[in-house]
């Protein structure tokens, strides 16, 4: 924070160097000796002497921090600490700091706490105190502490501090308040605007699958900060899911301009690529980001989608058992490994994935429609027929569904049936677009006049 007057005796506002960039700009003021006025005359100056012993090494001990020397900066504090028997307010804030940073939260709590008690007027030391409790996990405490600080600063008429608004929002975030949350996002860009408190906000509504609301915000932060990467690679991503291409790679291409080797802007650009049958190029970018993430499970999928879609399916079988191992959980994975389990006639493997699926996402409509292709396979007509009625319910304008459930209906001998859903199916067929009748692809073509003609002769 930059420097202020303050009234003797009090301590400095320490710089915190857990947030910000350490760049040796923000050093601490060493602490104010206590008034002569303060004390009686006689240990008036033994007191002063003794105050500037206890913070004339502060400097080093900073210095030794933002230089990332932090064993000789602890080495350093255990000998001021050791000196003045503890009672060091700024080694013990500094030494809170490097335990934060290796792992040991709670003993960093631990020593902040220490910090507050020598000195409870300063808010750094309790904003740090609620920074602990919130990777601790304590998020109420830690909200709790962030208010208590806050009005500490406004009973010392002191300005209002972005920071404490911004960690009551990842605080408010974590306890999926969202609405808490983006209040106080809002909030501390309105003190003073962060990169970091644009890209919070946004996340938020995206949790809130407020797309509009959350490209705003990204927009507003590129004014800000025209030149971010991470924010252009973000409004690519959300126009991609809004389904605006040409925004989306538009976003994209300056994102990658300004970080070729992102590897999170890689991976959007080439399933965009992807999703234009361009899949040689597609796996070309993948491999690249690969070099850089090779843990991504997003990754994996979509590089087991592009050999999918080159006929590669054992290749492609292999990536994306790797993105569900990288990540079990994710729906999508599961669900393209039914797709290549059920194009090498591996059906009971197709089963058991895509119903993996269903469980993850039970409002997919697609996913009920090829686990009840995979049913039929396993001449399970009865559940394959409450798999396509439960598709038809959550999608009844899919074209696809109408088809699959009149073949599958056919070959179970209900042709009467059959033939009401093949109507259905030439319906929405009829109704498509010539670009949509295109890209329904040969195949269904084919399909549509098999099942016709096997229709009419039954």
């Amino acid at each position: 924070a930059p420097s202020r007057a303050r009234a003797a005796g009090t301590m400095p506002e320490y710089y915190d160097s857990d947030e910000v960039e350490d760049d040796g700009s923000h050093e601490p003021e060493p602490e104010t000796p206590l008034s002569p006025l303060t004390v009686p005359k006689s240990t008036s100056a033994a007191v002063t002497a003794k105050a500037i012993a206890r913070t004339r090494r502060n400097a080093t001990i900073h210095h030794l921090y933002v230089t990332h020397e932090h064993d000789k900066c602890l080495a350093l504090i255990e000998e001021v600490l050791g000196e003045f028997d503890g009672l060091c307010e700024y080694p013990i804030y500094v030494k809170a700091l490097v335990t934060r940073r290796r792992g040991r939260i709670a003993e960093s709590l631990t020593l902040f706490q220490a910090a507050t008690a020598l000195n409870p007027h300063n808010t750094q030391n309790l904003k740090q105190v609620g920074r602990s409790l919130y990777l601790l996990g304590k998020h109420k405490a830690a909200i709790e502490v962030f208010d208590e600080a806050r009005a500490m600063g406004v009973a010392r008429n002191q300005p209002e501090d972005w920071e404490i608004h911004h960690q009551k929002g990842l605080c408010y975030a974590r306890v999926k308040q969202f609405g808490a949350a983006a209040e106080s996002f809002i909030r501390a860009n309105g003190i003073s605007k962060h990169e970091t408190t644009y890209e919070q906000l946004g996340a938020v509504f995206q949790e809130q699958e407020n797309w509009e609301a959350a490209i705003a915000v990204y927009l507003e932060a590129l004014e800000s900060a025209p030149d971010s990467p991470e924010t252009l690679a973000t409004l690519g991503v959300l126009y991609l899911r809004l389904g605006e291409t040409y925004r989306a790679f538009e976003y994209l291409d300056s994102a990658l301009t300004k970080d070729p080797h992102n590897p999170r802007t890689i991976l959007a650009a080439g399933s965009i690529i992807q999703d234009h049958d361009d899949v040689d190029v597609a796996l070309v970018k993948y491999r690249v980001a690969a070099q850089k993430t090779p843990n991504s499970a997003q990754l994996w999928n979509n590089v087991g989608m592009c050999f999918f879609g080159k006929n590669r399916f054992v290749a492609s079988i292999a990536c994306l058992k790797k993105a569900l191992y990288l990540d079990p959980f994710e729906w999508i994975i599961s669900y393209n490994l039914g797709l290549a389990h059920l194009k090498t006639q591996q059906n009971a493997s197709a089963f058991h994935f895509l119903s993996g699926c269903v469980k993850r996402k039970p409002d997919f409509a697609a996913a009920y429609t090829y686990l009840a292709v995979a049913l039929a396979r396993l001449d399970d007509f009865e559940n394959a027929k409450a798999a396509y009625d439960r598709a038809v319910r959550l999608d009844p304008g899919d074209y696809l569904v109408f088809l699959n459930y009149a073949i599958t209906l056919h070959n179970g001998g209900d042709f009467e049936k059959a033939k009401g859903m093949f109507q259905t199916h030439d319906a929405l067929f009829d109704a498509l677009d010539e670009d949509g009748k295109i890209d329904a692809g040969d195949d269904v073509a084919a399909q549509r006049d098999l099942v016709r003609k096997a229709l009419m002769g039954s």
